[in-house]
C-alpha cells in the first residue's frame, strides 16, 4: 500500500453555510446540522496521513447533527463541553476526557454537540481488514464493532495515550513521518489499539484447524516472507497470507515455536537491518533517527532503548565507529 506524506488543513469560519458545505466536502458523507445561533464560530484542524487522520475541533453553539454512514471508523474524545450521541438504538452522553465510537461501521448516527472542542481519529476501514486478515470487500469479514465505549477505563486511557504519543513522536517529527514505514506502522498501531480498546468480533481462541496448521512448516514460511519483506509495509495479517494460515495458525505457530509475535520477529528483523545500515553508514551524511525511521522505527528514544538492550551498546556508537 502506497503511503502519502502527512498534510495538515486548518479551517476557521462563522458562517453556517460555509461550515455545512465544508463539513460535507471534508467527510464525504451527508449529513444535515442545527444551530441554536445563526452565527457561531467552528475551527476545524486536520493531519490527513492516508490511512488515518488526527483532528481537533472545537466551535462556540450547540449543534444538532445526524450523519449517514460515515466511510471510517470515527473514534472521538471530548476535551471541553459535551456530546449526546445515538447510534443503533444506543444513546450515550461524554463529557471531557470521555472516549467513544462516533457510530458502529455502516450504521447513521446523530450527536447534540454542546459548545467545546473534540478531538478525533478516523481510520479507514482497510486498515482494520488489514490488521485483522479480513478482506475490505468481504461484508461477511468486516470486524463488527459489539460496544461503541471503551471496555475498561484502563483501556479509555490507552486510546488517549496511543494518540497523544502519535501527535507529538510521529506527526511532530518531519523527518520520521517522510519515511513510508513509520506512518505504516502509525496506522497499525492505530487500528490494533482501537480493536483492543472497543468490544468487537475479532477476539476468540485458536479452532483446532488452527492449532493443526502452527507447524515448523509454517513458521519457516513466515520468516522466509518477514526476510524477504522486511522493508516494506507488511503485517502479521500479510504474513499470515504469505504463510497460507489464517492470523490466528500463524500466531499460534510463532508463539508455540519462538515464543514471540509475528510482528515482534518482524521488529526484530527490522532492528538487524537497521544495525547493518549504521554499520555500513558514513556519519558525515546519515542519522542514527534517519535510519531508525526508513525502518518503521517511531520513536528514537525507544529505538535506542531497544538497540541498547539488544546489542549492548547504544546505536551511535555503531554509526561512528
Amino acid at each position: 500500500m502506497k503511503t502519502k506524506v502527512p498534510t495538515a488543513h486548518r479551517f476557521d469560519s462563522h458562517d453556517p453555510d460555509t461550515i455545512r458545505d465544508f463539513l460535507v466536502h471534508a467527510y464525504g458523507t451527508r449529513m444535515t446540522i442545527r444551530a441554536a445561533g445563526h452565527r457561531y464560530r467552528f475551527r476545524h484542524h486536520r493531519v490527513d496521513a492516508g490511512p488515518f487522520w488526527l483532528e481537533a475541533v472545537d466551535q462556540s453553539t450547540q449543534l444538532d447533527i445526524d450523519v449517514e454512514p460515515p466511510t471510517a471508523l470515527v473514534i472521538c474524545q471530548v476535551v471541553s463541553g459535551r456530546i449526546d450521541r445515538t447510534c443503533g438504538g444506543v444513546d450515550g452522553r461524554f463529557g471531557p476526557g470521555d472516549v467513544f465510537l462516533a457510530a458502529a461501521p455502516g450504521l447513521p448516527y446523530s450527536v447534540r454537540w454542546l459548545p467545546g472542542k473534540v478531538t478525533t481519529c478516523l481510520l479507514s476501514l482497510s486498515m482494520l481488514a488489514r490488521v485483522t486478515g479480513g478482506e475490505p470487500t468481504d461484508r461477511a469479514a468486516t470486524v463488527q464493532f459489539t460496544g461503541l465505549t471503551p471496555t475498561s477505563p484502563a483501556l479509555a486511557r490507552l486510546w488517549r495515550h496511543t494518540t497523544i504519543y502519535l501527535n507529538q513522536v510521529v506527526l511532530g517529527n518531519p523527518s520520521a513521518y517522510r519515511q513510508p514505514l513509520v506512518i505504516a506502522n502509525a496506522a497499525r498501531m492505530l487500528a490494533a489499539s482501537a480493536l483492543a480498546v472497543f468490544p468487537n468480533t475479532t477476539a476468540g481462541e485458536p479452532t483446532t484447524t488452527d492449532r493443526l496448521a502452527a507447524t515448523n512448516a509454517t513458521l519457516r514460511r513466515a520468516t522466509a516472507f518477514i526476510d524477504e519483506h522486511a522493508d516494506r509495509d507488511i503485517g502479521a495479517a500479510d504474513i499470515a497470507a504469505a504463510a497460507q494460515v489464517s492470523l490466528r495458525a500463524l500466531q499460534l505457530a510463532f508463539r508455540r515455536h519462538l515464543d514471540t509475535t509475528p510482528m515482534a520477529h518482524l521488529r526484530r528483523v527490522r532492528l538487524d537491518r537497521a544495525h547493518l545500515d549504521l554499520l555500513q553508514a558514513d556519519p558525515r551524511q546519515e542519522t542514527v533517527s534517519a535510519i531508525a525511521s526508513r525502518w518503521g522505527f517511531l520513536s528514537h528514544s525507544r529505538f535506542t532503548a531497544r538497540y541498547h538492550a539488544t546489542y549492548g551498546f547504544p546505536p551511535s556508537r555503531t554509526l561512528h565507529a
